[in-house]
C-alpha cells in the first residue's frame, strides 16, 4: 500500500478544512514515516525476498512498534493529542487520529499475514490482497482516485501554483507507484530506509499545495 494512504490523506480535507493537506498526509502515512527510521536504527527488521507476494519483495519480519495494531492506536492517540494541544481543534485532531489508524486498516487488506496485533504476541494478520497484482492495483487505485476527487471538490486554487502543484504531485505519486510495482527489488534494506525517509518531502509538498488552494 502506497498511494492508497495518500488517497486517505487527500480525503481528510473533505471532512475538516482547517488542517493542512501536509498534516493529513503526515497522519495517513505516520507509521510508514517512522518505520524507515526504526529500520535504519535496527529497532525493526525486514528482509528482501522476491516472490514472497505478487506485489512486493519485502518480508516485514519485525515491526511491532510501528505496525502492530496496539502500536498504531498509541501513535494515533499521541498524534491527535499533540495536534489538539497546538491547534485547539478537537474535530481535526480526531480526524487525524483516525487517519493514523486508517493506515493499519488499509494495510490489513493488502498485506499477507505479517501485521502484529500486539508487541510480543505471535499472532499476525493480513487479508493478502498482495497475492493478486491486479486486485491490489484496482483497490489502491480506487482509494487514491476517490481521495484526490474529494480533495479537489473541497478546495479551489488561489493561483496557477495551486493547480500545477497538485497535478504534479498526482503524476509523481502515480509514477513512483508504478515504478515500485514493475521495478527490480531494492538493492538493500538500508536503501529502503533511506528512500523511505524521502516521504517527508511529499508531506512538505502537501503543505505547499494547500498554501496555494483555498
Amino acid at each position: 500500500m502506497f498511494i492508497g494512504h495518500f488517497g486517505a490523506g487527500f480525503a481528510g480535507k473533505k471532512f475538516e478544512k482547517t488542517a493542512s493537506l501536509g498534516t493529513y498526509f503526515m497522519a495517513a502515512q505516520w507509521i510508514d514515516l517512522i518505520w524507515p527510521i526504526l529500520l535504519l536504527l535496527g529497532v525493526e527488521k525486514a528482509e528482501i525476498k522476491p516472490g514472497i507476494s505478487a506485489v512486493t519483495p519485502l518480508d516485514f519480519t519485525y515491526y511491532p512498534f510501528s505496525h502492530s495494531l496496539f502500536g498504531v492506536i498509541v501513535w494515533a492517540v499521541l498524534f491527535g493529542m499533540v495536534y489538539f494541544l497546538i491547534k485547539k481543534n478537537s474535530r481535526a485532531a480526531i480526524i487525524l487520529a483516525l487517519l493514523v489508524v486508517s493506515h493499519w486498516l488499509l494495510d490489513l487488506v493488502v498485506h499477507i499475514p505479517d501485521l502484529p496485533i500486539f508487541p510480543g504476541y505471535s499472532l499476525k494478520v493480513g487479508f493478502g490482497l498482495w497475492n493478486s497484482f491486479a486486485a491490489t492495483l484496482i483497490f489502491e487505485g480506487l482509494v487514491f482516485v476517490l481521495g484526490v476527487y474529494l480533495y479537489y471538490k473541497s478546495t479551489k486554487p488561489k493561483n496557477k501554483i495551486g493547480v500545477y502543484s497538485l497535478i504534479g504531485l498526482i503524476v509523481f505519486l502515480v509514477v513512483m507507484y508504478i515504478s515500485n510495482l514493475v521495478g527490480p527489488p531494492p538493492p538493500s534494506i538500508e536503501m529502503i530506509g533511506i528512500v523511505g525517509n524521502a516521504q517527508w518531502l511529499i508531506v512538505l509538498w502537501g503543505y505547499w499545495i494547500d498554501k496555494n488552494r483555498k
